[in-house]
């Protein structure tokens, strides 16, 4: 083979491979973003340590990219770091608790006293691991905007769910959190005016160890093509919060 034809095939080669790496780049790296979906999980207790403000606005920027109607944006991210205001949520929450236990009891004497205190107990726990996280973001919607019904009930939540696959993807937890952390407290110790509407708030921050992972349906069972008929409806699954 002659140098020149020698160098041409080589010279193909090395155009084919520059061309190849790309790719396989960019699949590696859709591999890595497709597991973020399945590595999010519901972190229900936080360790103390700070998010840095470049990660957290990284997360905050990833969640402005969600579909809205007319592309109005309606969205408000309101970020909680004061510990203060933290704690003041904690207290009016937990409060709110033994209240509503108080009413439960009323409701059901029947049941002996050390019942009733043990499921007070672990309901206050469960709640005060929702605030044992550095940072909260408060997702909220603009009622006045054009489409407010509509980005109450689809554009919020969808910009909720960016964040939180963000925040999975720099290694944090978070919890989409509606009746845990009580919109009433929020509005309250936030000083929220009226016309944003709250979707939820989460905590951000690394948890004190990641939930087991939860079971999830197969693909198969959620999954029809073309047509219903003949595809079985989906069996209750066991209440696991």
């Amino acid at each position: 083979m002659s140098p020149t034809r020698r160098n041409l095939i080589l010279c193909a080669a090395l155009a084919a491979a520059a061309r190849l790496v790309p790719a396989q780049d960019e699949a590696a790296g859709m591999k890595n973003f497709l597991t973020v979906f399945s590595q999010r999980q519901t972190v229900r207790r936080y360790k103390p340590d700070p998010v840095p403000e470049e990660a957290l606005r990284q997360i905050l920027d990833a969640a402005r990219y969600g579909p809205t109607c007319m592309n109005q944006q309606p969205w408000k991210f309101l970020v909680v770091r004061d510990r203060a205001k933290i704690e003041a949520m904690k207290k009016q929450t937990l409060s709110l608790i033994e209240k509503q236990f108080e009413s439960f009891a009323a409701q059901n004497r029947d049941l002996k006293p050390e019942e009733l205190n043990a499921r007070k107990e672990r309901s206050l726990q469960f709640t005060e691991g929702y605030f044992t996280a550095p940072v909260y973001v408060v997702v909220l919607v603009d009622a006045e905007s054009a489409c407010a019904e509509y980005a109450l009930r689809h554009d919020g939540p969808i910009a909720a769910a960016y964040l939180m696959l963000a925040a999975r993807a720099f290694g944090y937890g978070t919890a989409y959190l509606t009746d845990g952390i009580p919109d009433s407290v929020t509005r309250d110790v936030l000083a929220i005016p009226p016309r944003y509407q709250r979707i939820c708030i989460t905590p951000v921050g690394v948890p004190d160890g990641w939930p087991r992972k939860q079971e999830k349906r197969k693909l198969e069972e959620i999954v029809a093509w073309e047509t219903l008929e003949g595809h079985p409806p989906l069996k209750r699954l066991p209440y696991n919060p």
